[in-house]
């Protein structure tokens, strides 16, 4: 469970954005799509081949420059 400690003089615009930017990092709204729909083994495991296919590629660019 995503939480946060407001302060006694802190603005809730303030404690919103630090809300919304710890919720956007610990990746729980990532999970629940990707746990809403069954994906065949065959398509994570073609997923993950292209994946690694532009981890390598952006790999080489940032080496090349």
């Amino acid at each position: 469970m995503v939480g946060i400690i407001i302060g006694d003089n802190e603005p809730i615009d303030k404690a919103i954005r630090r809300f919304k930017k710890k919720y956007e990092r610990s990746g729980v709204l990532k999970e629940f799509k990707k746990r809403t729909f069954f994906t065949k083994p065959s398509v994570k495991r073609r997923m993950k081949k292209v994946k690694a296919i532009r981890r390598a590629q952006r790999a080489m660019m940032e080496e090349a420059m």
